[in-house]
């Protein structure tokens, strides 16, 4: 329970600061967009169960693929696209953090 309620507290405040250090004159909808990029969370609606907190997401559902991390990897070259790109970076290492902890059995 607890490492689920630091998960989804990292979802939304992991993007908040890195919104306030990058993006200081418009952090707020910098924030905002990062957190719109969890829509990536709806090909966890393609897996059964649906959530699974003992399942590593990373590798393992489409959105949150090698290939697709690269590309969201290479979008933050892409003006326009930087902060979706920065949110969905930091979504996958949230995620992938929750993958060590699991492999080290915290």
């Amino acid at each position: 329970m607890m490492a689920t309620t630091l998960h989804l507290a990292a979802h939304v405040l992991l993007p908040g600061l890195v919104a306030w250090l990058c993006f200081r004159s418009r952090w707020r909808v910098a924030w905002l967009i990062m957190l719109a990029t969890m829509v990536v969370d709806l090909d966890h609606l393609l897996a059964d169960p649906i959530f699974d907190p003992e399942r590593c997401g990373i590798g393992f559902h489409p959105l949150h693929s090698y290939p697709a991390i690269a590309l969201y990897a290479a979008a933050l070259a892409v003006k326009p696209l930087r902060i979706a790109a920065a949110g969905l970076l930091i979504h996958m290492l949230v995620d992938g953090s929750d993958c060590i902890r699991m492999s080290l059995g915290l």
